[in-house]
């Protein structure tokens, strides 16, 4: 053999060894902290500590090197490392005829098959049975109208639903038993599986009220490029007493008086002047019943009490008997906002009263900036000046200036140049800040005794910590509901970077997995990171053995607007390395899952996981310094 040839092997196999070195040694250390881990977990719990050394380094350069021995170059390990290594050792010390005494540990490493064997086990107790003809579950969270809808869940159980997502942020308990009661009904008929997985909501910091906007009705026709009207703005008039929703989509709904609706004849005009005083004149073109469309070519601000001014002549039956005017009845106050734009400052405030827009004095100064309150004030006390602070899932970015027992004050550091509008209930995310929040809420607590009754799963919302999974742990067993899976929603940027722990901590339940919350995700460790955020879960998870569900925006333009688009068509593809996709509501839900179980089917066939390039893992490091 060639010196540099020998020196090259002599050279891998040492690096190969302190590899395996290490991972023995770090096997030892965490396996004797999890000494109460079930039995039926220790190999996947071992097998995750030889990963987690092996991640430790920049294996790069060696996976280059091994390659071009046309060796294996560990880029598909995860599920069974240890041996992976051993057999690299093992050809290593072949080429260059010599025997090699492995040392064995003193448990014998999960195999190639035998790892894989694990994830299939651990998916299938988790999420049920694998489905015919396709490897990925598919879950579905739950629309209000699931309740009472029961054609719609079974639709969605036909079309390959595989577990049913009930998110306990919404809705009420006689609902979720409604949404199950429907669900089991369905599967009777269709003879199929499904597990339910019902969400707590957790410690979700949002927004407080807002003062409602003027109660008024906007409308506009649409026009060319040159400005003339192309089609003229619909309004749906329907009586003040007993309203109807319209048919078809309306650009307004006006309540007015029923008598008077009633006898309004077709092709009738009738005036009014608009809340700016503008003298305008809408056409009645058809009937609903007692209700009337109209049409107006000119754009109108409507708002409660504006009086409306029709010719007799346009009125049926006996004029003498009917007044030819009606004013508009009650009209809902507009939703409340705050305009924010760069450079501004928004006041986070303990108080719920009704936030505000900044206040402008006579003189056109700003004394006062925009306030609103926030629904977990607590965390006042855990936040500091030059932290981050996002609000509405990333859409608003802005950095803490200074921070007091009672308010936060925030600049605002990113936003359309236009402004971006924060309404109330949206969620603020704090990536910076080390938040000591309570795992469980009062309502998360009422709700798992529900849950431990009537679910298979429970989606653990803002898990941060190990303690965070023993807390759950202990309240399931204080229910009766210890042999629920637990699904880690990993949603922030700690929960991401103390992954293993917790991942060793739920392997003290019958059943685990991880859903990758990419929404909550995506805001605290930044988009631009995501891809390599994800990347790393679908890694960690493997090495544990432990199914992972891909979530949030998955087909969701389809879902929502019957349409997709091609970006999403392709993330839905990649959903195949996971175990599990997950699909949000929408008015085209039921097409969404025909189409994801389509996608999934024919991806099975092209890819499972992924090989990796094996380049150091930070999260390793932030995981071994928090231990």
């Amino acid at each position: 053999m060639e010196p540099d040839r020998l020196s090259d092997l002599t050279r891998l196999i040492g690096e190969l060894t302190d590899i395996r070195a290490d991972m023995l040694k770090i096997e030892a250390r965490l396996i004797s902290e999890e000494a109460e881990l079930p039995r039926a977990h220790r190999p996947s719990a071992r097998n995750l500590s030889h990963y987690l050394a092996l991640r430790q380094r920049d294996l790069r350069e060696l996976q280059e090197r091994l390659a071009s021995l046309g060796l294996s170059s560990l880029g598909r390990a995860e599920s069974h490392t240890l041996a992976s290594v051993n057999a690299v050792l093992e050809v290593l010390h072949r080429l260059l005829g010599r025997r090699w005494d492995m040392h064995p540990p003193s448990e014998p490493p999960i195999g190639f098959s035998e790892g894989r064997a694990l994830l299939e086990r651990n998916t299938e107790a988790l999420l049920g049975p694998k489905p015919a003809g396709r490897d990925v579950r598919i879950m579905v969270t739950m629309p209000s109208e699931a309740a009472h809808d029961y054609l719609l869940v079974r639709e969605l159980l036909a079309n390959g639903m595989d577990l049913m997502r009930i998110n306990c942020s919404y809705d009420h308990a006689d609902a979720w038993l409604q949404m199950i009661g429907n669900l089991r009904r369905a599967q009777r008929e269709l003879n199929k599986d499904c597990r339910i997985l019902m969400d707590l909501g957790g410690p979700k910091l949002r927004t407080g009220p807002l003062a409602r906007g003027p109660a008024v009705v906007k409308w506009r026709p649409r026009r060319d490029c040159f400005g003339n009207v192309i089609a003229p703005a619909r309004i749906w008039l329907t009586s003040n007493d007993k309203p109807e929703s319209p048919p078809q989509a309306a650009d307004a709904c006006l309540p007015v008086p029923r008598d008077w609706l009633s006898r309004l004849d077709p092709e009738a005009s009738v005036k009014f002047f608009d809340a700016r005083g503008s003298s305008r004149l809408m056409k009645i073109v058809d009937a609903v019943g007692e209700n009337r469309w109209a049409e107006c070519t000119q754009t109108a601000y409507v708002n409660s009490g504006t009086e409306f001014y029709v010719r007799r002549s346009n009125l049926s039956g006996s004029t003498s008997a009917l007044s030819a005017r009606a004013k508009v009845g009650k009209l809902s106050a507009k939703t409340g906002f705050i305009l924010l734009k760069q450079g501004d400052t928004l006041i986070l405030t303990r108080a719920l009263d009704p936030g505000r827009r900044a206040a402008a004095d006579e003189s056109g100064g700003l004394p006062g900036p925009a306030r609103i309150g926030v629904t977990l004030p607590d965390v006042f006390s855990d936040v500091k000046p030059g932290e981050a602070v996002w609000l509405d899932d990333g859409k608003i970015g802005g950095i803490i200036r200074s921070a007091k027992k009672d308010q936060v004050s925030v600049e605002i550091t990113q936003a359309r140049p236009a402004g971006e509008k924060l309404f109330a209930d949206k969620g603020i995310n704090l990536p910076d800040s080390d938040l000591r929040l309570p795992a469980l809420t009062a309502k998360d607590i009422e709700d798992l005794q529900f849950i431990a009754k009537h679910a298979d799963l429970v989606g653990y919302s803002f898990v941060r910590n190990e303690s965070d999974v023993y807390e759950l742990q202990s309240r399931l067993k204080e229910f009766d509901g210890e042999r629920l899976g637990i699904v880690l929603k990993i949603e922030t940027r700690r929960a991401f970077e103390l992954l293993p722990g917790l991942l060793l901590a739920a392997m003290n339940s019958p059943s685990a997995g991880v859903m990758i919350a990419r929404g909550d995700l995506a805001v605290e460790c930044g988009y631009e990171r995501m891809a390599e955020v994800q990347e790393e879960i679908l890694w960690v998870s493997e090495a544990a053995h432990m199914p992972v569900i891909w979530a949030t925006q998955v087909l969701e333009k389809l879902a929502k607007e019957g349409v997709p688009s091609r970006a999403e068509i392709t993330d839905a593809a990649m959903g195949e390395r996971a175990e599990c996709v997950m699909l949000n509501k929408g008015p085209y839900i039921a097409d969404a899952v025909r189409a994801l179980d389509d996608i999934l089917r024919r991806m099975q066939a092209h890819q499972s996981k992924k090989s990796s390039i094996l380049r150091h893992l930070s999260l390793v490091d932030r995981f071994f310094s928090n231990g």
